[in-house]
């Protein structure tokens, strides 16, 4: 047979089987005085086992494994390790449509979505993002936390918030705060205003998220952040992240 000839017999391209000859999957077969390879029932047989141990999900080095006399894993060992490998990609895919039944079943999803169940109820109770761009850039920081903080941290920050959210006049201090902050976009940072700015927004957040511990200004998160406002909104957080980790006015 000729290679065009082997790849229809067994169901694959001829690309395949010039890829699993690359690999060492596939013996070189013998060429014929006009240069074309020549294929045996062999090749076919060993071509057809690799096309049904990649079915199975094995990766090519699995299937090397496997058709490696004396050598690497037996076939029983490399097929449990597969459906073990199976049963954790299910558990996670379960995992993940229960995930996504808590966001659908929460109601309308937010413009940031999708988000984790928890920073979807956070928002229901947060200033409306189309009044203020500072509260809408406020929602993309949380968002962006709710995928990147640890769990600890997250989690956290979000108890807190949700606390904080339980008192009546809060919303009405948020609003507030961000009125202010978007007043500062064409301020300097030396501005009177960043003060009282600063003022607000601490007085929104719950004394929970107050650590005691300095923060670094210049990692690379806050940099971006600061980079995302302007200069005189920039300086206000800095001035509530001073208070809140290190205790200063």
């Amino acid at each position: 047979m000729r290679i065009g000839e082997l790849a229809a017999t067994v169901g694959v391209t001829t690309r395949t089987v010039r890829h699993y000859h690359h690999l060492g999957l596939l013996p070189e077969p013998e060429r014929l005085a006009n240069g074309y390879r020549h294929y045996t029932l062999r090749h076919a047989v060993v071509l057809a086992r690799i096309r049904r141990l990649t079915e199975l999900g094995l990766g090519l080095a699995e299937v090397r494994d496997v058709l490696v006399d004396d050598a690497g894993k037996e076939l029983v060992e490399v097929l449990t390790e597969l459906d073990e490998d199976l049963a954790r990609q299910e558990a996670e895919l379960r995992e993940r449509r229960a995930r996504l039944r808590a966001l659908l079943e929460h109601g309308e999803l937010p413009a940031e979505g999708p988000v984790s169940a928890e920073l979807a109820s956070l928002f229901s109770g947060m200033a409306d993002p189309s009044d203020s761009p500072m509260a809408a850039k406020d929602r993309e920081i949380l968002t962006l936390l709710d995928t990147a903080a640890p769990a600890e941290a997250r989690e956290r920050l979000f108890t807190a918030l949700r606390g904080a959210l339980g008192s009546p006049d809060v919303l009405a201090r948020a609003r507030e705060a961000y009125a202010l902050l978007d007043r500062l976009e064409d301020a300097e940072p030396d501005d009177p205003r960043v003060a009282e700015a600063a003022r607000a927004l601490a007085a929104c957040l719950p004394p929970e998220l107050r650590s005691g511990t300095p923060v670094d200004h210049d990692n690379a998160f806050l940099r971006a952040v600061y980079a995302d406002m302007a200069p005189a909104q920039a300086e206000a957080v800095r001035r509530v992240l001073r208070v809140l980790t290190e205790g200063r006015p």
